[in-house]
């Protein structure tokens, strides 16, 4: 069978026929990659070809280059830069020759294939003329498709290439895509290449845009475009703006007075909803931008420094124009709107709430008017509207504010729960549930609970949407309540949610019944926050409820092997992962107390874990119920561990599961807590794997993180019998707290700061666990080695708090264990007497742990 054959079978509508297909272009690639590899190219390349197949040809090709996992990408990476430099040359000219093919859709597809080899390529440094050759097609030829897929090519490269490989051509590079994107452009297929491979070029053009003749010109150009006749390219030009808004706002000031206020507000008015999104979502990212400048500056007022970013208040200057327009837009709803459909009257109600948060009590002022004019309106569009209205500034205006007006509405949204439309009821379902969440003392306990949770509770009966915001309002309630009447309940064991807790635990077990997923999440999740609210007086309610549960979950295991099919299956892991939720939370509430169902609940979650198969999401919440059970139960946990340790090691050894492979690691630390020194049997074991897992290629680097952080809790619970694990450990520990950020990669830099954070706490659990034994000796060989990473730590410019905390608090461990002068040479060290004088922007809670440590510091050197 010939390629053209094989990929034309590869789209066949018989099963079989697609599936061998399949499998022989799989072989081919592993068995023979460089023949694959211009078969494909050749396919791609032949205009005779039909052009389904060399559509087929151009992904394969695309696909064998580039992959969205880092590893099987660096695979690919490695492969292909392992090629014949001839092949190489011969794929990238036939996949730049189809870039002027006669079928767009195969110039798509050439323009993702070069966009592929330059990304594994032009890092290395190789091909370095590809740019010039693109630039060169885009500004010498009169070939529309030619420049189209170019302008793609430059897009796609933009996109998929760290900014810096390409900083020094981003001058070309602009002028290309600029010239393609201007009004005098007179192929509106030609603009609409240019401004995509514009918006994926911003990032890299920060030099362009800091000089202020270029950035007029693009900004002239790009507002120009968004009155282009093609709606397209309208679309392209404000996701432009959207973009330039979010990288570049400190240079709009100019560009909002002369134009973009005022083209923004027309954009919003579009008939064409999709310009009205993007007109909408620009002023969301203004929003955005401008609530976390205000945070910025708040923060640094506490401080008494100046904000290194001022807000502009773009936002509070256009609230005049913008506010009435996102009003009208709220009122666009559609009957039978589909819940995951993205329409304008979300986007408008997304945008008034960010606005809320931006201009905080200016909003209240603005949209008053419209709520009381409209929210007993007879048309629906309108009541919902202002309901959404009044839902949506609950978040950012001064609460003093918003409570007299919240008072009154609460009454009126409690009645609007029977309305006769659906949509209003869902939309006061939502804002009850925002005032729940963030006015609680406007409910009245004595005045607003019964007729609010009455209400509620009778929307759990109602559609699904209506009844999962009810869930979700029940559980801000339950939340919020349960904090603010936390002192209260301390003393009298009561709370004002106590009368109604079995009916509503009731009413929310009656909707998880129900075959609905949605909402039946949403209800154990409401389930959840009252039995971790619980008062004492309705802890009869949380004993009740875990037995439900666990009579929920044996009835379900017991029917496992009548499952058949992905649905079911799906549904099932679903409820055991809900059953899991409520049995933690029952657990946590009742700790000790949770010991009369222990047997039952191990039993169970051991069969559970036996019929998860390789399901890890049900394995992870299984095995938290496992470590929350060892938590509460302490060292009468003893008995379960022998028949559970069989199914841990395995998920500890499952590397290629980065999740589930985490909560195993938790699982260690949780059962060496709660054994405390009783867990010194199973210390070589743990330490064994645990020091397994760090030598793997596989395991995910944050995984390794909680290895360490993990050696801290063994060695805290079995204190001087940690002796035979020290030394190897205080190796690794040495050898990864070695380990140096990149400024330039900012990943690095916050995995750095988090490994340094584990390794930390693990030195806390073996200096903690040592101090105040005779084996605390040990450590004066590994205290240099300890206060060299605290330094390194301290001295980083972008330390975070906890790790600050982390440093002080592990300073203090030391110098504490050794009283007697010990490590005093150490200790005198001048940066440490330095770090101890510290006048720099720390947390209450830290500055205590300074004061601590400077104390235990004092004792230590005198």
């Amino acid at each position: 069978m010939n390629a053209t054959e094989l990929l034309a079978n590869t789209l066949s509508p018989d099963a079989s026929t697609r599936q061998d297909a399949t499998e022989k272009l799989e072989n081919a690639s592993r068995g023979n990659y460089p023949e694959y590899m211009l078969m494909l190219s050749s396919v791609l390349r032949d205009e005779s070809s039909p052009l389904h197949v060399r559509n087929a040809a151009g992904l394969a090709l695309k696909n064998a280059l580039s992959a969205r996992d880092a590893a099987r990408q660096t695979e690919y990476s490695n492969r292909w830069l392992s090629l014949n430099p001839d092949v190489q040359n011969k794929i990238k000219q036939e996949s730049l020759m189809t870039l002027s093919s006669d079928s767009a859709k195969a110039g798509t597809f050439a323009a993702q294939v070069v966009a592929a080899i330059a990304a594994v390529e032009l890092p290395q440094g190789q091909w370095n003329e590809l740019i010039e050759v693109l630039l060169g097609f885009v500004n010498n030829q009169p070939n529309a498709n030619l420049k189209i897929a170019t302008l793609q090519a430059i897009g796609f490269i933009c996109e998929s290439i760290k900014p810096d490989i390409l900083a020094l051509r981003s001058n070309e590079i602009l002028t290309a895509v600029i010239h393609g994107a201007r009004k005098e452009e007179t192929s509106s297929d030609v603009q609409l290449a240019a401004i995509h491979a514009l918006f994926n070029s911003l990032e890299f053009i920060r030099d362009n845009f800091d000089r202020e003749g270029e950035r007029n010109y693009i900004m002239q150009v790009v507002c120009e475009a968004t009155q282009n006749q093609s709606l397209s390219v309208q679309v392209g030009a404000f996701e432009c703006l959207v973009r330039i808004m979010d990288l570049y706002y400190d240079k709009m000031a100019l560009y909002m007075e002369q134009a973009l206020f005022g083209l923004t507000v027309v954009g919003m008015k579009h008939p064409d909803e999709r310009v009205a999104l993007q007109a909408v979502e620009f002023w969301s990212t203004v929003c955005e931008e401008e609530v976390e400048r205000a945070l910025e500056a708040q923060e640094a007022q506490d401080y008494g420094e100046i904000p290194e970013q001022e807000s502009r208040h773009f936002a509070k200057i256009a609230l005049p124009e913008i506010v009435p327009v996102l009003l009208a837009l709220l009122t666009k709803q559609e009957e039978d709107a589909d819940d995951d459909e993205w329409n304008v009257s979300m986007a408008a109600g997304t945008c008034l709430t960010l606005l809320a948060g931006a201009v905080a009590d200016a909003i209240v002022p603005a949209v008053i008017p419209f709520i009381e004019a409209h929210i007993k309106s007879e048309d629906w569009h309108h009541r919902e509207a202002a309901v959404m209205t009044f839902g949506s500034i609950l978040e950012g205006p001064d609460p003093s504010v918003l409570t007299p007006l919240a008072e009154q509405a609460l009454p009126l949204l409690i009645n609007m729960m029977a309305d006769t439309n659906p949509h209003v009821k869902d939309t006061t379902a939502w804002t009850l549930g925002r005032i729940c969440d963030v006015l609680i003392t406007v409910i009245k306990p004595d005045v607003h609970l019964h007729p609010l949770i009455s209400a509620l509770v009778a929307g759990l009966q109602d559609n699904p949407r209506i009844a999962v915001n009810c869930c979700w309002a029940l559980m801000n309630l339950s939340d919020q309540l349960g904090l603010y009447f936390e002192h209260d309940e301390s003393e009298t064991g009561s709370g004002p949610l106590s009368p109604y807790y079995d009916g509503v635990v009731q009413a929310l077990l009656r909707v998880t019944e129900s075959n609905e997923s949605n909402y039946r999440t949403a209800a154990y999740e409401a389930i959840t926050s009252f039995l971790t609210h619980a008062t004492r007086d309705v802890i009869p309610v949380v004993q009740h409820t875990i037995v439900t549960i666990l009579e929920r979950m044996e009835r379900l295991l017991s029917v496992q092997n009548q499952i058949v099919g992905v649905d079911d299956r799906n549904n099932w892991n679903e409820l055991q992962s809900n059953f899991c939720s409520v049995v933690v939370c029952v657990i946590r509430k009742l700790g000790n107390g949770i010991q009369p169902l222990a047997d039952r609940i191990m039993t169970a979650v051991l069969q559970l874990i036996q019929s998860a198969g390789k399901t890890s999401t049900v394995l992870e919440d299984a095995f938290l119920v496992v470590g929350s059970l060892a938590s509460a139960l302490e060292t009468q946990f003893s008995p379960y561990i022998s028949a559970f340790l069989p199914f841990l090691y395995p998920a500890l050894k499952a590397h290629e599961d980065t999740q589930l492979c985490t909560v195993a690691v938790g699982i260690i630390g949780d059962i060496s807590r709660a054994l405390g020194e009783h867990s010194a049997q199973y210390a070589e074991p743990f330490m064994t794997v645990l020091l397994e897992n760090l030598q793997s290629e596989v395991l995910n680097r944050n995984v390794k993180i909680v290895i360490l952080s993990c050696f801290g809790d063994i060695a805290l619970a079995i204190g001087p019998q940690f002796e035979p694990y020290l030394d190897t450990t205080m190796v690794v520990l040495r050898q990864a707290g070695a380990v140096q950020p990149n400024p330039l990669d900012y990943d690095l830099v916050d995995y750095v700061s988090q490994l340094r954070e584990g390794i930390l706490e693990a030195y806390t659990g073996i200096v903690t666990g040592l101090k105040s034994t005779p084996k605390v000796e040990l450590l004066v060989s590994h205290a240099s080695s300890i206060l060299e990473l605290i330094q390194r730590s301290l001295s980083d410019d972008d330390r975070t708090e906890s790790l600050v905390k982390l440093c002080y608090g592990l300073l203090g461990d030391l110098a504490d264990s050794f009283p007697n002068g010990q490590i005093k040479q150490y200790l005198l060290q001048p940066w440490i007497a330095m770090e101890l004088k510290t006048r720099q922007r720390i947390s209450p809670e830290t500055k205590k742990t300074l004061r601590w440590a400077r104390e235990m510091v004092k004792q230590a050197t005198q």
